[in-house]
């Protein structure tokens, strides 16, 4: 009778699990959490507001730190398969800019993804990037204005900068410059829900 019990809630779990919507959080780094606990980066506190906001939908973080929209496109059809989720954050791009990738490229694999991620019945999120300006003046506005103009052709949704507020705060940013700290998470977060709660309010 025990084990049939047992048996029976792990069976229950993983019907409820199978239910509940997912939101999937697809990124590099900056969503990976890179160089803080797993509990502290923006998609784990996004879990917890969504909890606290009485929205019923489970988080599933598919993100790889130093991943490309290249390495982001060749796996989504695999990842959309696995999760099934209504509603994609796609956070990619910021490495192709610091690798200096032709831009072509970049909004050639975005466009795919966010196709991609529509065809399978998904609704995406696209989080635009910016760079430092060190990377040259021109090659950072055509970056920045990539994400804008890949979004309003593909009629989806943009968070237009993920770091806004805080991008150029030294002391929100690990020793290596790149990654935000865990005082910068919360701050992500509150860049990325005005656009993402009428989503997943529509998605209920």
């Amino acid at each position: 009778m025990f084990k049939k019990c047992v048996l029976f809630l792990l069976c229950w779990t993983a019907l409820c699990a199978r239910a509940q919507p997912v939101v999937l959080v697809y990124g590099d780094s900056l969503s990976a959490g890179y160089g803080l606990p797993q509990d502290k980066g923006w998609v784990a506190l996004l879990a917890d507001r969504l909890r606290a906001e009485k929205f019923d939908y489970r988080v599933v973080n598919a993100s790889v730190s130093g991943e490309t929209t290249l390495g982001g496109a060749k796996r989504l059809d695999a990842v959309l398969a696995q999760h099934r989720p209504a509603i994609v954050v796609i956070e990619l791009g910021g490495n192709d800019g610091l690798r200096g990738l032709a831009l072509a490229t970049t909004r050639q694999n975005l466009e795919t993804m966010l196709r991609t991620a529509t065809s399978a019945g998904t609704r995406p999120l696209l989080i635009g990037m910016q760079l430092p300006p060190n990377y040259g003046t021109a090659y950072t506005r055509k970056f920045q204005t990539l994400f804008e103009e890949v979004a309003r052709e593909q009629k989806t949704p943009l968070v237009p900068f993920m770091l806004a507020g805080f991008g150029e705060k030294r002391e929100y940013f690990q020793a290596d410059g790149i990654h935000p700290t865990a005082e910068a998470q919360p701050l992500m977060l509150d860049n990325i829900w005005p656009l993402l709660r009428p989503m997943l309010a529509r998605s209920r």
